[in-house]
Formats: structure tokens, C-alpha cells, sequence
């Protein structure tokens, strides 16, 4: 590409952050980063400290959809790589301590959840990534190229995957793939080296199918803790299950029309669940459910048919949910290696993300409600910046008896001419160089003040504000160079609505 031709863009917010939708989250293996994905389609990745304080860092621009969900795609002690997919099928690959997207993939199907899986192949490590989502089968994809390998496939039911998770087994050295299907049909896949070692497009098909009766599935976890229990979380009740034969331990039905989104073990004896409402509680398991305990298994029609397990906290109930756009995003993280935290993160439709520290001690008091441990939106993350975060032509816009500079409803960048064009609220429309006011904004200090603002035009005929701009030679070279930038504007104020 010439000199001529290259284009660097640059973004300039100002002082109102970027809207953030948060549709998913991820945190990091070593606790120091946050990664969001939002309804628009970008990725924020956040930083967080040792003390829980968080402060946004990047925003990464590459998909053209929602976000569907996030995962790593490295290991912890590698290079930070993510994979991100939206719902019109693209995959990215990004680097997370630059920014970069490193591969890039559209598949005709969307991913609505993927795992990071390492396997040793002789000296040799390898990453896959299981996807589920729209489609009746696990795609396994490789991680570094976003290839796609192979299937898992069913042969029994065959139906889309609602939640699926990787069992990893000490004993042998086979890793079993046990998911859910939207109907409520347990599967189960092992994959042994010679899977792995599979470069092709011939399908795995599962080794065992069972229906579990577990429709409308939102989550499936596997207990890291004691390697031997499977959770499973529906909208209206949630299950434990025996790892080894998938045998019913407890089953726990969800009170005052609470809809349940997701769940996850925070210990050997406690999990967590969480609402749609953006409310979390933290149960103690029952005795059935415990494998150190002489009552492990047993008791178990019991369990599922009688009295609810004590409930060990209460967490975030939301009393300005009703002002949230969409339901909260809620994931369960824990620290693989120093910080140790036990993390409960949630993303909401304002931008904002809160943390909860889960403490490994029960209260003294039965059902206590645990207190916030941090909290940030961007826009609080923006309103602290010093000086202000620069906008496109604030300097131009402020307006005497008011704080906010008129803001900037359309622009277009005229690279032949070097000039920008920024339609406004009040219906004015500003030409500009572009490079000169882009180091005038970004190199704020006296010495910029002192030379001034760079030569500009403000062009006035709207009587509201300017809601497209559009230079016609950009389009088609049958326009003349020199013919001025059309603009639309709305004719009724109320028509903005």
C-alpha cells in the first residue's frame, strides 16, 4: 500500500463514553484482565489490580454483530490470546496485551459458547476450541488458525447444544466432552489422543446418550474441586449429577418465579447461582452431594423431591434493574495462580462491570447479603480522566452558560482534500483539516492554545440537527471534485425520538 493511500484511523469519544452493552464476559487465568464483548459488536479489555480496582484499557474493533461469547485461546502461561465470536458467524483471534486481531474467520453458523482445550501431543502443545451453538454439532476449531478440524456429532437425537463442558480426567488419559442438547439429552464424547490427533472432517460421534429431562439448559459446570460432580443449570430449577454415571444427586426447583441463567461450583460443599434479574445465591450442597461424605449418594429421592439447601448468601439484589436495557451478564471466575480470588463479575447494558470477592468462610448469620468490592462504568471511567477526553471539534463547540460542547450528530473524512466534515446538533456543519485538528484535540497544552484553532468554514441552512453527511465524488468519480458534501437533517425535532 502507498504512502498516499494509507489511512490510520483514530477515535476521538470525548467526554461522553462509548455506549457498552455487555452481552459477554471473560476474565483472564491470572486475574489481571477483563475482557467484555457488547451488543455493537466491540470488545472492551479492562485492567484489574491485585486490590480488585478496575480501569478500562482498549477497545477492540473487528466484528459487525452481537457478541456472543468470549474465551481464552492460549494457555495462562502463554501468550494472552482470546477468541471472540458475534451472530453473524465471525471468529477473531486477538492478542490481548496489544490490541491486535490476529486471525480472522466467518463460519455460516453462530457460536453461542466455546471452551479452550490443551492437549500434549510428544513435546508438543496444542490448543482446540469446542464450539457449540445454531447448529446440531461441536465444531472443534484450532486455536491458533481458527480452522475447523472436525465434529463431535450425535448419532442418537441429534439436536443444537444448549451448554457443554470438558472433564478432565487424572485417572486416565482420555478428556470427556459432556454436554446438553436444547431438548434435555445428555451427551457424552471421549476424546482420546488419537482424536487429537485428527486433522480432518471425519465426526466423533458420542459415546453415550441419556435423557436427563433437563430442558431450557443455561449452564453445565464441572467440579474442579472433587472431580466428581456435574451441575446443571436450568431456567426454573438447577441439578446435581454424578460425574461418573450421570446419576440425579439433587435437584432444586427456583422460588418466586426467579428465572435462572447460569450457575457454577465455588466449592467442594457450595455453589452459586444466578437470576436473570442480575441477583446471585451461594447454596450449600446437601450431604448426597458430597463425595467426603458417608451419605454421598445416598438419600438422593429424597433430596430431589424435599427441602431446599440452605442458602449461604444472598448477592447483588438489584434495585434499579428495571432501568437496564438488557439482563446483566453474571460469570464465576477463580485465580489458577496468585491472586487466588474467588470472583463473582458482572457486566450490565450500561457499561458498567461489578465485582464480588467470594469468601471461602461461611457468615455467622445465615443468609447474609456480600458487599460490592468494586465497581466502575466507562463513563465514571471517563468522567475521571485528566484533562477530559478529547472529542472531534470540542474546542469549536462549546457554547457560552453551558458545561457540554454541541455535540457531533454525522461525519465524513475527505481524504483527497484532507478535510473533515462534522454535521452538528444544532444543525451547523464544520469543515476542517483533519490532521490539524486531530493534533490540536490529542496534543492538548499552551503552546497549542497560543497558535490557535486551524483554519475552518461553519456552513449554516439546517434549522435541526445534521443526521447524515455524504461526499458525493468518494462514491463515484462521475461527481465532480469540487462538488460540496450533501447533507440530511431532520425536518421535526420530535422525529429524533
Amino acid at each position: 500500500m502507498s504512502g498516499n493511500s494509507l489511512v490510520l484511523p483514530i477515535v476521538l469519544w470525548g467526554r461522553t463514553a462509548p455506549t457498552h452493552c455487555i452481552s459477554s464476559l471473560l476474565v483472564m487465568d491470572d486475574l489481571a484482565t477483563i475482557i467484555t464483548g457488547c451488543h455493537d459488536g466491540q470488545i472492551c479489555i479492562w485492567d484489574m489490580t491485585s486490590d480488585l480496582e478496575i480501569s478500562p484499557r482498549a477497545m477492540l474493533f473487528g466484528h459487525t454483530a452481537s457478541i456472543t461469547c468470549l474465551s481464552k485461546a492460549s494457555p495462562c502461561s502463554d501468550k494472552q490470546y482470546i477468541v471472540s465470536a458475534s451472530e453473524s458467524g465471525e471468529m477473531c483471534l486477538w492478542d490481548v496485551n496489544d490490541g491486535r486481531c490476529i486471525e480472522f474467520t466467518k463460519l455460516a453458523c453462530a457460536h453461542t459458547g466455546i471452551q479452550f482445550y490443551q492437549f500434549t501431543i510428544g513435546t508438543q502443545r496444542e490448543g482446540r476450541l469446542l464450539c457449540n451453538g445454531h447448529y446440531p454439532e461441536i465444531l472443534v476449531v484450532d486455536a491458533t488458525s481458527l480452522e475447523v478440524l472436525y465434529s463431535l456429532v450425535s448419532k442418537i437425537s441429534p439436536d443444537w447444544i444448549s451448554s457443554m463442558s470438558i472433564i478432565h480426567s487424572h485417572r486416565t488419559q482420555e478428556d470427556t466432552v459432556v454436554a446438553v442438547s436444547v431438548t434435555g439429552i445428555l451427551k457424552v464424547w471421549i476424546i482420546t489422543q488419537d482424536v487429537n490427533r485428527m486433522q480432518d472432517l471425519d465426526p466423533v460421534f458420542e459415546e453415550e446418550s441419556k435423557p436427563i429431562y433437563c430442558g431450557g439448559c443455561q449452564s453445565i459446570s464441572f467440579c474442579t474441586f472433587t472431580q466428581l460432580s456435574l451441575l446443571v443449570v436450568c431456567s426454573k430449577y438447577w441439578r446435581v449429577f454424578d460425574a461418573g454415571d450421570y446419576s440425579l444427586l439433587c435437584s432444586v426447583p427456583s422460588e418466586n418465579d426467579q428465572s435462572w441463567t447460569g450457575g457454577d461450583f465455588i466449592a467442594a460443599d457450595k455453589i452459586i447461582i444466578w437470576t436473570e434479574d442480575g441477583c446471585s445465591y451461594i447454596y450449600k450442597l446437601p450431604a448426597s452431594c458430597l463425595p467426603a461424605s458417608e451419605h454421598f449418594r445416598t438419600d438422593v429421592g429424597k433430596t430431589a423431591e424435599g427441602s431446599i439447601p440452605p442458602l449461604v448468601y444472598s448477592i447483588a439484589d438489584r434495585t434499579d434493574k428495571q432501568l437496564l436495557i438488557c439482563p446483566p451478564v453474571t460469570r464465576f471466575f477463580y485465580g489458577r495462580r496468585e491472586p487466588f480470588h474467588k470472583l463473582l463479575v458482572q457486566g450490565d447494558s450500561a457499561g458498567r462491570l461489578t465485582l464480588w470477592s467470594i469468601p471461602d468462610t461461611s457468615p455467622l448469620q445465615p443468609l447474609s447479603t456480600l458487599q460490592v468490592s468494586s465497581t466502575i462504568s466507562l463513563q465514571e471511567a471517563f468522567d475521571k480522566l485528566a484533562p477530559l477526553s478529547a472529542g472531534i471539534i470540542d474546542q469549536l463547540s462549546v457554547t457560552p452558560g453551558s458545561e457540554e460542547p454541541i455535540k457531533v450528530t454525522a461525519s465524513v473524512y475527505i481524504p483527497s482534500q484532507g478535510r473533515l466534515v462534522c454535521g452538528r446538533e444544532d444543525g451547523s456543519i464544520i469543515l476542517v483539516p483533519a490532521t490539524q485538528t486531530a493534533i490540536v484535540q490529542l496534543l492538548q497544552g499552551e503552546h497549542m492554545l497560543r497558535r490557535g484553532w486551524p483554519p475552518h468554514r461553519t456552513l449554516r441552512g439546517h434549522r435541526n440537527k445534521v443526521t447524515c453527511l455524504l461526499y458525493p465524488h468518494q462514491v463515484s468519480p462521475r461527481y465532480d471534485q469540487h462538488t460540496h458534501t450533501a447533507s440530511i437533517h431532520l425536518p421535526h425535532p420530535q422525529a429524533a425520538l
